[in-house]
């Protein structure tokens, strides 16, 4: 039932990644759900992240490594992979988080089902050394821009969209919610995002991540609402919404 849907191109940017990326890319391995190439971009790693890779690569085609000449930051690490994609649709995985399996067969479904240009999942989670939180971050049935403004809760590692999308509006910049920008831009845009509320993604959650610390999070994400040109009053408005859903999903984290 699948046969016309085409190749999925899972991007991974990976940096010093070498306790986790196995059990990443293991979990696309595993997909039910077999037409993808996985693109591993290593940033420059000084661990053995190429070395593991290269060793899946070397055993399944589908699997290609990517090595940046320089260390470029995990935004434009991406974007070197989307240069590279050759499916009509993307799907982005960090090299810490997974998939269960049958994740995009059934994003799949839906997205036939509904003609949908984003499908995301919702997530559970788990702790740095991998033992489960046991919590689920549950999601709505569709998010549009004024809702996801409220609280991101399109979890970059769930997402697939369509690659002409994920390219026209593409966002770079390390110091904001770079992906948070993308969905907003696709979303303001008047396209819609449609969720399976099941956890079919697994989120490790990290001290050392871009989102762990929560003052820097918080910083970024005002930067992300600057970055989608919104003024002082609106950024200040949304932002406490942001604050009141992230102290309602960390007490829950913790």
């Amino acid at each position: 039932m699948f046969e016309d849907f085409g190749l999925i191109s899972v991007i991974m940017a990976a940096y010093n990644a070498e306790k986790t990326v196995g059990f990443a890319v293991d979990s696309v391995l595993k997909q039910t759900y077999e037409n993808f190439e996985l693109l591993v971009i290593n940033d420059c790693s000084t661990d053995s992240t190429e070395k593991i890779v290269k060793e899946y690569a070397a055993k399944d085609a589908r699997v290609k490594l990517i090595t940046n000449p320089e260390n470029l930051g995990v935004s434009l690490t991406r974007l070197e992979g989307l240069k590279q994609a050759k499916g009509d649709w993307i799907a982005i995985l960090d090299s810490d988080d997974a998939w269960m399996p049958e994740k995009l067969e059934k994003q799949i479904t839906l997205q036939k089902r509904l003609n949908a240009d984003v499908v995301f999942t919702a997530v559970t989670y788990i702790a740095s050394d991998g033992k489960s939180l046991n919590w689920v971050l549950n999601v709505p049935e569709s998010v549009n821009y004024k809702k996801l403004l409220k609280q991101n809760i399109i979890t970059n590692s769930s997402a697939i969209t369509k690659k002409d999308l994920f390219e026209q509006y593409y966002a770079i910049g390390d110091d904001m919610h770079e992906d948070f920008a993308i969905w907003l831009n696709i979303l303001k845009a008047g396209y819609k995002a449609y969720a399976i509320d099941e956890p079919l993604t697994i989120y490790r959650v990290s001290v050392n991540s871009k989102s762990g610390n929560k003052f820097k999070s918080a910083v970024m994400n005002w930067k992300t609402y600057r970055y989608m040109k919104m003024n002082i009053f609106s950024s200040a408005y949304y932002m406490c919404w942001y604050t009141v859903n992230g102290i309602l999903k960390y007490r829950n984290l913790k």
